[in-house]
């Protein structure tokens, strides 16, 4: 079974309204098919209402963040019942630079992935390994806890809206990535992990991307793996030439 391409941009804190408006136009009539590529652009919460009234037939706006609280006295966090009704479709929850700048948890993460589900978001749940866990050899032991406080109480039904990015942190805007060979043996292992947790079914369902440092040149051969349906992707996604060579490179 071929799992549907999903290439997901995360433009960070990058962009002006200016900016964002002038790159969807751009790309909006030259994605893909949505039914055979998924082209999502992840973009700072004070662009998605002016981005979603502009994406196109084929494009779909997600949220780099969310609180997992439906309502509450939370100042400046955002529920995912707000993003929905703006029309999101989905959200990164856990990236590794929300783990560590702003002390997200696999329990928050946990908290997140649940909210999102409940109002028909999808979650792109991000997991991954630092430099020192992977040349310890320890990567898989980590990922999995990592896995598996995620999806606690989320049963196969829900895990099976969700999405998993690979991301090893040494390899996030440092120009370094993981070989197409270590990506999809960590993936491989990911997907050990949630037929484990639910059956094979889920695991050969579910997609899992890749991130960290995709660009246009590698972009193909990380593609080419077995396991690897997509790519979750930093700064190669702020410029529209280079965003619609990701995703048509989902094509091939």
């Amino acid at each position: 079974m071929r799992r549907k391409p999903l290439i997901a941009g995360n433009w960070k804190m990058y962009k002006t309204k200016d900016d964002a408006l002038a790159f969807i136009y751009a790309v909006n009539v030259e994605v893909p098919d949505k039914d055979v590529v998924e082209s999502v652009i992840c973009a700072p919460a004070i662009f998605l209402k002016d981005l979603v009234k502009r994406e196109g037939e084929n494009l779909r706006i997600g949220a780099q963040n969310m609180h997992y609280a439906e309502e509450g006295a939370y100042t400046g966090e955002i529920s995912a019942a707000m993003l929905k009704s703006y029309g999101v479709d989905y959200v990164i929850v856990g990236h590794s630079e929300r783990r560590a700048y702003f002390n997200e948890t696999d329990e928050t993460v946990n908290l997140k992935l649940i909210s999102a589900v409940n109002v028909d978001i999808t979650p792109i749940v991000c997991v991954g390994e630092s430099l020192e866990i992977r040349e310890a050899g320890t990567t898989n032991q980590v990922v999995k806890k990592q896995i598996e406080k995620a999806y606690l109480n989320v049963s196969a039904q829900d895990a099976l809206k969700t999405v998993v990015a690979y991301e090893p942190i040494w390899a996030i805007g440092t120009g370094v990535t993981a070989t197409p060979e270590q990506a999809n043996e960590t993936i491989i292992a990911i997907r050990s992990v949630i037929k484990k947790l639910y059956n094979e079914e889920v695991s050969e369902q579910i997609r899992i991307l890749y991130g960290g440092s995709v660009n246009t040149k590698n972009v193909d051969s990380l593609l080419s793996m077995s396991d690897i349906d997509g790519a979750l992707v930093g700064g190669a996604s702020l410029d529209p030439n280079s965003f619609l060579t990701l995703v048509r490179a989902a094509l091939k």
